[in-house]
Order: structure tokens, then C-alpha cells, then sequence
């Protein structure tokens, strides 16, 4: 990384009101560090929680938190927004998001957010529960549909209070590193930023997608399942609705939250999710424009399931009948024939010859796409190292899982278009 790669370069730091606004003035010491000019700005609330001193000192700028200060010769917010290469709010809370979704502009941080032309990078932080609201994810929805701000967390990790769940602000570092990413400045790597520039590509489109293992159960007390986390198809889920589209997303027994602006259904084996995509698709798959099949979902059930908790029995072995599970995707794909539509993407999670499996599996099951990984790759992190293939094209890609979501959603998009 170039030791000052926001030289010459400025941005706007807004600080709103919440206890995570002491992590705003490590953003402005990262931003100074790496040559940047900091212009800081607070709301009433924010002055409450860390001082204008503290912000003034770190930022070697005074505190702007009026809309008529005097040292600006016209409107400060408008003032602002033409020196600065981005606009970063530093924590975004759940008030302010709000006010950003209606277009208000009751504050300065407010209106600078209306006014600017350049990056908007947002830091929200709240109470998970705060974050969980329908409003908040309603709010969180039309902001990112707008295509104007990148988000930057929250993250799951405990809160002020000492509570656990997703509200927690990004450290720092990863702030720091989105608004690098934002502006453009060359040798910084940013770390979990989504996409930005793709705006609402997506807006009017029906997108479904499955996500998590399936289990089908034995007894009561245990099943069959496998490895998969739900990671990846909660990124495309997430991905996809900040493009603009209404996503609906069927997911097997998995603990992530629910990505905003998108409707979950929870589903355990795989004819229940069968079920779910059948009434997502609606009549001749007429009812959805894209699916994405990143669901794992098991080959094999038993053929019957005991009602009691199967004991262990003196032999100490057990013996179990399965039968095969339909393949779900390639039943669509049947379905499909001809169409166009909807354009369907399929995962190929192999141990060995990941080109070849996935070249197979597009063929036979007649989908779009088939994004192949290999399974010490792919389970649990947040990072993956894939292949897409596509008619005639292999695009080796390694990156996060919502970075490859929003490569997968490009290819969705170019064939919508």
C-alpha cells in the first residue's frame, strides 16, 4: 500500500449520535495517516458523544455542525460537497438512515448527503434489534436501491450494552478502506465493501434465490445434512436487492440474519424447498426473472422417518434405506426448455476436476450459469476462489462472497438487459 494514497485528496467525515462515534476519530486519523484533508462535520447528537476538540485536533480542520457558518460565503452544505472527493458518516444511525431514505435534508449532515455528487459511504450502527426493524430494513433497501452509498457493515459482535447480533459498527480499518475503495486511490485493498456503481441495474426484476444446506431428518433428534454455511446465497440475496431487485430467498436451517429488503423463507428438507421455489417461480417459472441455486441440497433422504429417537440397540450398528431426492434445478431447468427465462445459475461444489464437473452439470441441467468452487474453498469464510461457467466462457474469479455475488449478478443483469 503507497504510504499517502489520499494525498491531495479530501473528504468529509459526518459523526452522528451514537456510542460508536469514538471509533470516528480512528477513521480520521487512518484518512489524515494517508495524506487526506478531513473536513468534520457532527449533528447536535454526535457533539455529544465525542468532542469538537478531540475531532479538530485529530483532523487539524474546525467542526462544521451549522448549516449557516459563517466562514462559509454561501451554503456550507453545498461549500462542502464541492471540495470533497467523499462524504463518509461515521456512525450512520438508525434516525439518519431514515432521513436518507426520505431525501431529507433537516440538518448538515443531512443535506450534504442530499447535495454531494462524489461517494457517500455509510457506517451504520445501532442496536441489533434497531437494525432487524422492517422500517430499518425498509430505509436500508431504498438507500441502497438508489445506488448512491455504499454500506459498510454492520457486523455481528456485541453493542454498547453489552447485547450480541448484527448492529455493531465495521471497525476502523475497514471504514478507512471503503473509502479508499470509493474514491478510487490505487494500492489500497478495501476490506468487505460492497460494489458500488451498479446502481438499480436490477430494479422491476424478481430474483429468487435458495441458499443452506437441507437436512432431512432421521428421527426427531437427528438428520442428514452437510457443510454448507448459507454464506454465499445470503451475499447474492443482499447483493441483489442493494441492485434495486424484490429478492426472495429460500434458505435451509441456517443462523444468518436476514439481509435487508428481502423476503426469507425458512424451509429444512429438500421437497420443502422444492415447495417454496415452486410457489416462488409461480406458474411456467412466469412469476421470477432470475434464479440463483446456491443452496446445497441433499442428494439422498431416508425412506422413512421414525417418529421416536432411534436407539442404539445391542449390535451397535444401524442400517438405514435412503432414497433419492429430485434434483431441484434440474427440474426447473426441464421446465425451462426453450426460454429465456428466468435465467437460472447453478453451484457445483466439487473435491477434484472443478472444471469439468461444472462444464457437465451446466449441460445437463440446462441453467445459464453453474459457479463452481471446491469444497476446501468455499465452507464457512467469508472469501472464495471460484470458476463461472457460462456458454462458453470461464471466468476464474477469487474474492468475497459478496464480490463474486455481485459477479454472479452482473452476468444476470447483462442477459436481463
Amino acid at each position: 500500500m503507497s504510504e499517502r494514497p489520499l494525498a491531495g485528496r479530501t473528504v468529509a467525515l459526518c459523526v452522528a449520535g451514537g456510542i460508536a462515534a469514538y471509533k470516528a476519530v480512528v477513521v480520521a486519523r487512518l484518512l489524515v495517516q494517508a495524506g487526506a484533508r478531513v473536513l468534520p462535520l457532527m449533528t447536535a447528537s454526535g457533539a455529544r458523544f465525542v468532542g469538537k476538540i478531540t475531532l479538530s485536533g485529530v483532523c487539524g480542520e474546525g467542526v462544521v455542525d451549522d448549516m449557516w457558518d459563517p466562514k462559509f460565503a454561501g451554503e456550507a452544505h453545498v461549500a462542502i460537497a464541492d471540495r470533497a472527493d467523499a462524504v463518509a458518516i461515521v456512525p450512520c444511525t438508525a434516525d439518519l438512515l431514515a432521513r436518507l431514505a426520505q431525501g431529507r435534508a433537516d440538518d448538515l449532515v443531512a443535506a450534504l448527503a442530499l447535495v454531494a455528487r462524489t461517494p457517500l459511504i455509510l457506517a451504520p450502527a445501532m442496536h441489533p434489534r434497531m437494525w432487524a426493524h422492517p422500517a430499518t430494513r425498509r430505509n436500508v433497501a431504498i438507500v441502497a436501491a438508489d445506488g448512491r452509498a455504499t454500506l459498510v457493515g454492520p457486523v455481528h459482535g456485541e453493542v454498547a450494552n453489552g447485547d450480541v447480533g448484527f448492529g455493531r459498527m465495521s471497525e476502523p480499518e475497514a471504514i478507512f478502506a471503503a473509502i479508499v475503495e470509493a474514491i478510487g486511490a490505487i494500492g489500497v485493498q478495501a476490506i468487505g465493501v460492497e460494489a458500488i456503481g451498479r446502481g438499480a441495474d436490477l430494479a422491476g426484476k424478481h430474483v429468487v434465490v435458495s441458499a443452506g444446506p437441507t437436512v432431512e431428518d432421521l428421527d426427531p433428534v437427528r438428520f442428514l445434512g452437510n457443510r454448507s454455511t448459507g454464506k454465499m446465497g445470503f451475499a447474492v440475496a443482499a447483493a441483489a436487492a442493494a441492485r434495486g431487485a424484490r429478492v426472495t430467498l429460500v434458505t435451509g436451517p441456517v443462523s444468518l440474519p436476514t439481509p435487508a429488503g428481502v423476503e426469507r423463507v425458512d424451509v429444512r428438507g429438500a421437497l420443502e424447498m422444492g415447495a417454496a421455489l415452486d410457489r416462488a417461480l409461480g406458474d411456467q417459472l412466469a412469476d421470477a426473472d432470475a434464479l440463483v441455486m446456491a443452496a446445497a441440497v441433499s442428494d439422498w433422504r431416508p425412506r422413512e422417518r421414525s417418529p421416536h429417537k432411534t436407539k442404539k440397540g445391542a449390535e451397535g450398528t444401524l442400517t438405514l434405506e435412503l432414497v433419492k431426492n429430485p434434483d431441484l434445478l434440474a427440474g426447473v431447468g426441464a421446465r425451462r426448455g426453450e426460454r429465456a427465462r428466468p435465467v437460472l445459475v447453478g453451484f457445483a461444489v466439487e473435491t477434484d476436476d472443478l472444471l469439468g464437473y461444472a462444464r457437465r452439470k451446466r449441460a445437463e441441467k440446462k441453467v445459464d450459469l453453474v459457479v463452481g468452487n471446491l469444497a476446501a474453498h468455499g465452507f464457512g469464510g467469508d472469501d472464495d476462489e471460484v470458476v463461472i461457467v457460462g456458454d462458453g466462457t470461464e471466468r476464474p474469479l477469487r474474492a468475497s462472497k459478496r464480490a463474486i455475488a455481485d459477479a454472479i449478478l452482473d452476468e444476470i443483469a447483462a442477459r436481463l438487459a
